[in-house]
């Protein structure tokens, strides 16, 4: 039997599905982002819309496995929330953001090469915006210090993080001046042989670096 040939043909027509969605559904223009500027300010979507989020996704549970079309209104909401954060976002801290994603792009999306740009929109979003969005994980232990403020990141091309991480007043990880303790006296080395001068003299300095504040991240194993 002789084979078939078939001449290559492409796609090169667009296809538009014109159903008009139904009346009682709200009309809203689709955001039509990139994954880089949706990444980049994800955590401030979940932070001003998870009211939004949680009604969808209750109502996605309750369709049992259905709710494209009857979810279709909280799923608008969302699509509105969304819209609203990135307007903002662009509105007060344009420089900033774009300096963020495109550092995600250019990165494979990891955030952990992309941690002094992240800091100084994390910033500009909480001083600019109106509702002081501020970024967290859910979820995450509350006790470790997050990941979003650490310095070091093993995996990142360039492990040490340039800047400092900026941490919004009142959190928990805010750099206070701590209370330092009192200095401690100098050791008497009269009438001492030579090894207990000195083993006098580095438990002194020990306790004189005991004194000395840490901040709350600062961490080696971090």
């Amino acid at each position: 039997m002789a084979a078939t040939q078939r001449e290559p043909r492409l796609a090169t027509k667009e296809l538009f599905d014109l159903t008009p969605m139904p009346d009682h559904i709200p009309k809203v223009t689709e955001i039509g982002s990139t994954s880089g500027p949706l990444m980049s300010a994800a955590f401030f979507i979940g932070a001003r819309c998870r009211p939004f989020n949680d009604d969808y996704m209750k109502c996605k549970e309750d369709a049992q496995g259905r709710g494209e079309l009857e979810c279709m209104k909280e799923g608008r909401k969302v699509t509105r929330c969304a819209q609203s954060v990135l307007k903002d976002v662009t509105t007060h801290c344009l420089e900033q953001f774009r300096s963020h994603w495109q550092c995600l792009e250019n990165n494979n999306h990891h955030y952990y090469d992309c941690r002094a740009p992240e800091w100084a929109l994390n910033k500009c979003v909480y001083e600019k915006l109106p509702d002081k969005l501020v970024k967290s994980i859910p979820g995450a232990p509350e006790d470790e210090v997050p990941i979003y403020l650490r310095n070091k990141h093993i995996h990142a091309k360039v492990p040490w993080s340039q800047g400092t991480p900026w941490v919004h007043p009142g959190s928990k990880w805010e750099e206070k001046e701590p209370e330092r303790k009192p200095m401690p006296e100098k050791p008497k080395l009269e009438g001492l042989s030579y090894s207990q001068r000195f083993w006098a003299i580095r438990r002194y300095y020990l306790d004189v670096e005991a004194t000395k504040p840490k901040k709350k991240w600062e961490n080696p194993l971090l």
